[in-house]
């Protein structure tokens, strides 16, 4: 009888083990998916021979020229991601300001610059966050949306929004790069 209180007690201990690993596990998850969250559509198959272009990515935070920094990455990705013919729109385009009402005539124009110059896909969106949060830990945050859009016919084939924080010794462009590599993943591991 002796014995097989042992073997439960061993048994129980065990489990006791088993559980508490599953639970830190757990923790551990929910820790690392409170820092980021994302939502995509799934890409259609997109060419990396044909051409592309990065057209403006509206500022709606209070950060100077977060959407020029957003489309610089942009651009940088999908070229690192073998994305050769990859090309901006005319600076002369650009309306990154804090409140500009004609953000979305800029937009226009740059689709109308990219049917000009026979491009087959754009990739555009919009910036919602990109600041370092205040606090005793300063840490960065960014939040965006970017779209494919197919340029003659105007239509979004494909779309992603999603935020991601950092520690408070990360940069703000590191999370943003990680963030805008996140959000296009599904069309650059194509």
């Amino acid at each position: 009888m002796q014995e097989s209180k042992r073997f439960a007690g061993a048994g129980r201990a065990k489990l006791l083990r088993g559980l508490a690993m599953w639970a830190a596990g757990l923790a551990a998850a929910a820790t690392l998916s409170g820092c980021a969250s994302i939502e995509t559509s799934s890409a259609p198959q997109l060419s990396r021979e044909d051409t592309w272009a990065v057209l403006p990515i509206v500022n709606y935070t209070e950060t100077p020229q977060a959407g020029l920094a957003a489309e610089s990455i942009t651009q940088s990705l999908l070229t690192s991601a073998g994305f050769n013919r990859v090309t901006r729109y005319p600076a002369s385009l650009n309306r990154d300001t804090l409140v500009d009402p004609s953000e979305r005539s800029a937009g226009d124009k740059a689709l109308d610059w990219a049917r000009k110059e026979h491009v087959k896909y754009a990739v555009s969106g919009a910036v919602e966050e990109w600041r370092y949060k205040v606090g005793v830990d300063g840490e960065p945050a960014a939040g965006m949306t970017l779209h494919v859009i197919d340029v003659q016919s105007g239509a979004v084939v494909w779309s992603a929004t999603g935020n991601r924080t950092g520690w408070s010794r990360s940069s703000l462009s590191s999370v943003g790069q990680n963030l805008i590599a996140a959000l296009l993943a599904p069309v650059t591991r194509q």
